[in-house]
């Protein structure tokens, strides 16, 4: 039975949602809300969306599911909308914020004692671009898709929902909101602030030591890359996780503070079991797994300096899906390799590496 499908916020999350639910379901109707009229405009014209609207509320009664592509903020505020809204009864109503007990607990207060369901949901996939002329249907392929339940989210919900979104070709999981508030903190949030933190103390330091930004070799480049994110989203991240990312921050700095006198002490061990311990965890860790934002798959070449050599190695590579392409020319101390490739699963990686290595001479790494 066909349904009709809501989606609030024409954004790169949400127009890319809207690609994959079409993908596996071309007879639902899926609906589009967007204040600005050019992202309304992309995905009427590009076939994301069936019909268009800059008012919220004007879509929310024909839905049978309604999915919130907002920023956190908004994403309360309307679902505190549709508490008093005249909603299909059993609708589900989800959401797509990086934080999840604010949202969950809205709901919760809200909707409660309504003929709905909620489930909160994080899609753990992005992109540097933005907006729906960015979408892309393969945004989430492989990627995490978190659903945390609430007291209106049924049994049958979570099925109904995995059902919808299956052409997203996601890796559905389950965790409590609050658990996933604490992981995010850790592995997503504060590494943010490190970055930004990092990038800050940087531009200080280079007022007075000019070749530090052309010294900023492979290492800066990569624990920075992370700072050129949009800083209105991580700042209602931070606000609606704030206990969470405050405790991180402290169990950094007495991290940091170890450290530091084991520097001043000059206790060689402590320093080497240090470096050690920390290439041993992430060694450990499931980080080239695919598992969540900005995940990828790298692989350096080492290529002569020769014309044509890259377009070489793209010849080779037809076919095969590519992230990104860096040329590590400025400064090479630290990188794997002049070349590097990054791809957004273990299978393109893997085959690129292969006919890297069988078509070539040149030494590649993969990292």
């Amino acid at each position: 039975m066909a349904k009709t499908i809501y989606i609030a916020g024409l954004g790169l999350i949400g127009a890319s949602m809207a690609l994959g639910i079409k993908r596996d379901h071309p007879d639902y109707e899926i609906l589009g809300y967007n204040r600005s009229q050019a992202s309304r405009d992309i995905a009427l014209k590009k076939g994301m969306i069936d019909r268009a609207t800059d008012d919220f509320a004007s879509f929310a009664p024909l839905a049978d599911v309604i999915i919130l592509t907002l920023p956190i903020k908004q994403t309360i505020a309307f679902i505190q909308e549709l508490a008093d809204l005249d909603l299909k009864e059993g609708i589900i109503i989800s959401d797509a914020g990086s934080t999840k007990s604010a949202i969950v607990d809205t709901a919760e207060q809200y909707l409660a004692g309504k003929p709905v369901r909620f489930v909160g949901a994080h899609p753990m996939a992005g992109s540097h671009k933005t907006g729906a002329a960015s979408a892309d249907v393969n945004l989430f392929e492989n990627a995490y898709y978190i659903f945390t339940p609430s007291s209106l989210t049924t049994p049958e919900t979570l099925s109904e929902m995995k059902d919808l979104l299956s052409g997203l070709h996601a890796r559905f999981i389950e965790i409590d909101a609050k658990e996933h508030d604490r992981v995010t903190s850790q592995i997503s949030h504060f590494p943010h602030i490190l970055a930004s933190g990092l990038m800050e103390q940087t531009a200080v330091y280079a007022e007075k030591h000019e070749m530090t930004r052309r010294f900023a070799a492979g290492g800066f480049r990569d624990m920075t890359r992370i700072a050129e994110s949009e800083p209105g989203m991580w700042t209602s991240i931070l606000l609606s996780n704030r206990e969470t990312i405050l405790g991180r921050i402290e169990d950094f700095k007495e991290r940091l503070d170890g450290i530091g006198q084991a520097i001043s002490k000059g206790e060689e061990e402590q320093i080497w079991n240090f470096f050690n311990q920390a290439r041993e965890q992430r060694q450990a860790m499931e980080i080239h797994k695919r598992g969540g934002v900005d995940s990828s798959y790298d692989l350096y070449v080492d290529v002569p300096d020769e014309e044509d050599v890259i377009l070489r190695i793209l010849e080779l590579l037809r076919g095969t899906s590519l992230v990104n392409i860096h040329i590590n020319e400025e400064n090479r101390e630290d990188v794997h390799g002049i070349l590097q490739i990054s791809f957004k699963n273990a299978q393109d990686l893997e085959r690129a590496e292969r006919l890297i290595t069988e078509n070539t001479d040149y030494t590649v790494v993969v990292k």
